[in-house]
């Protein structure tokens, strides 16, 4: 029998009732088709032939069915994947008859077996027909790659590396971890990967928790934490430093500016000292001049003696007050002295504070660049944190933008909805008046009908001014209230007024109907085919009375008066006789038929 199929597996979705699934491809024994449930999770589970189901169909080119002892749940996939075994048990023995049956089915299990490679091929990851690679081989031992994936290098090259896994939010106790999920240790901040499943148990920290090995640290933000506390303290201290500098500089300063106060002063009582002396030496030449003066006035005269004698008192005077200027200036010098060795010791005490204040300076320097450098780590976060918060605010002005849009767009819908509701309560106001409309025109013309009705098409009493139509007359119709009456007809035929009976098909019939004769007009007179008009009197006029010729008796069968005659001017005898002969009523005949 040959292989006409292709199929290798079927696969269905249970209900939790269902126990009979049908393979449709053929194997050739009840063990080379292999049952597979997956759950809704993923998880496939291989099933065992008699424990969990029977076969039946062996052999059969369309196939058989695969009965379930228990029905498969609605959450769960039945796949039913032949499975033949890899074996070659046809032996073909020397000279013996070419035994046709068993070398077919060798030849089925072989294109089986080919089959369900390919199946197997069709669900590998493959390159494409035009792609290349130097080796899909890796050598990475099962240890060395555990936990790890399969990526590509920078050649585009299989290798084996890390990557971080799916992040599940905060650690919590008595949650299901995979391997590779990523969890936040709310007590420190910590970020750890799992390596192990399992269901979490105890509490927070990880880093002492009975799962402990079951994570592995990825972001140590504790030993951050601590690592950011100590630079801000360094940094603390340092500028505790730099202020304890500054304020030993500032003391530096105010001691050299002492000093220097010092020295001035030293110096300005030196230059007293100078000016005193100088007033000593010349008190002493004045003195000498005096002593002069005064002996060779004392050598003059005796006035002259007397004036040497009181200038010598002065002169002894001014000694005196130089000697004591002179012991004045000793005292300012030895006093300047003293400042100056003051000033000096001040000096050195400035100079050692100078020095202590350099080592501070150095101490603070080496100081600063510490705090600079963990400002500088600090400001780096800072700027990372800057950025982060810049994104932040960019989110938050995309969300707050998206905000808006969406409050216009709600507003944008709400105007549309009160204009859709505005719109609608105008049509329906506009289908109540049409409705309304046509309702009041239904009750006004009834329509056609072949009779007069006697009520609307409501069955409503007739109103004056209903209309219809008569289909048997074809003509409209008008209830004035009481009855019906023609409310149009033709104006095919009809004489216009205007047209002074000009329109008339046929003016002689129509004088021939009226008894006026085929003239269309006849002359007043008394000759021949003339119309006797009354005169101004309102008599006839003369005429010929041989023109009254003819008249019969019967026509004259009336009497007629004197007075009637009287009316008959101008009648000559010829015709007197003959109507006095006659009766006045055939007379008034005759003048009947002439006018």
């Amino acid at each position: 029998m040959t292989i006409s199929s292709t199929t290798v597996r079927n696969s269905y979705s249970g209900n939790g009732s269902t126990t009979i699934f049908a393979y449709t491809f053929k194997i050739l024994d009840d063990d080379e088709i292999q049952v597979i449930i997956r759950s809704s999770t993923g998880t496939e589970t291989i099933k065992t032939k008699t424990t969990h189901y029977t076969v039946s169909g062996v052999g059969v080119a369309g196939g058989g069915n695969i009965t379930f002892l228990t029905a498969p749940g609605s959450t769960e996939t039945v796949v039913l994947k032949r499975n033949t075994t890899k074996t070659q048990e046809t032996d073909y023995v020397a000279n013996d008859p070419f035994p046709a049956n068993s070398h077919e089915e060798a030849l089925d299990r072989v294109t089986m077996i080919a089959q369900e490679i390919q199946e197997e091929l069709g669900r590998a990851i493959k390159l494409s027909k035009t792609n290349t690679m130097t080796s899909t081989e890796f050598t990475v031992g099962a240890s060395d790659r555990a936990n790890k994936i399969l990526a590509f290098d920078s050649n585009g090259e299989i290798s084996v590396t890390q990557e971080l896994g799916t992040y599940t939010g905060n650690w919590s106790a008595s949650t299901t971890y995979y391997a590779r999920d990523l969890v936040k240790d709310t007590s420190n901040g910590n970020i750890y990967i799992c390596n192990t499943n399992h269901t979490s148990t105890g509490s927070q920290p990880i880093s002492s928790n009975a799962d402990s090995a079951k994570w592995n640290l990825i972001v140590d933000n504790a030993s951050a934490s601590a690592n950011a506390n100590a630079a801000a303290n360094h940094a603390s201290n340092s500028s505790n430093f730099a202020n304890n500098s500054s304020n030993s500089a500032n003391t530096a300063a105010n001691h050299s500016s002492n000093a220097s106060n010092f020295a001035n002063n030293a110096s300005n009582s030196a230059n007293t000292a100078s000016t005193y002396l100088s007033s000593v030496q010349a008190n002493a030449n004045a003195a000498a001049n005096s002593a002069s003066n005064a002996s060779n006035f004392a050598n003059n005269s005796s006035n002259s003696a007397n004036s040497a004698a009181n200038s010598a008192s002065n002169s002894s005077n001014f000694a005196n007050n130089s000697s004591n200027s002179a012991n004045t200036s000793a005292n300012h010098a030895s006093n300047s002295s003293n400042f100056a060795n003051n000033s000096s010791n001040s000096a050195n005490t400035s100079s050692n504070h100078a020095s202590n204040s350099s080592n501070f300076a150095n101490n603070s320097s080496n100081s600063a660049n510490t705090s600079s450098n963990h400002a500088s780590n600090s400001s780096n976060h800072a700027s990372n944190s800057s950025n982060h918060s810049a994104n932040s605010s960019n989110f938050a002005n995309n969300s707050s933008n998206h905000a808006a849009n969406s409050s216009n767009f709600a507003n944008n819908s709400s105007n549309f909805a009160n204009t859709a509701s505005n719109a609608a309560n105008a049509a329906n106001s506009a289908r109540d008046a049409a409705l309304a409309a046509a309702d009041n025109f239904d009750d006004t013309y009834l329509g056609a009908k072949a009779s007069d009705p006697s009520v609307d098409n409501d069955g409503d009493p007739l109103t004056t001014g209903d209309l219809y139509f008569n289909t048997s007359a074809n003509n409209l119709r008008v209830y004035n209230g009481s009855a019906w009456q023609v409310a149009a007809v033709s104006a095919a035929g009809f004489l216009v007024a205007t047209n002074n009976l000009s329109d008339v098909s046929n003016t002689t019939t129509a004088r021939s109907n009226l008894g006026l004769g085929s003239a269309a007009t006849l002359t007043a007179g008394t000759s021949a085919n003339n119309v006797v008009q009354l005169d101004g009197s309102a008599k006839i006029p003369a005429v010929d009375g041989s023109q009254l010729t003819g008249l019969t008796s019967t026509q004259l069968n009336a009497n007629v008066s004197s007075t009637e005659f009287g009316y008959l001017d101008g009648v000559t005898s010829s015709i007197q006789t003959q109507i006095d002969s006659k009766a006045s009523k055939g007379f008034s005949i005759a003048m009947s038929i002439a006018l």
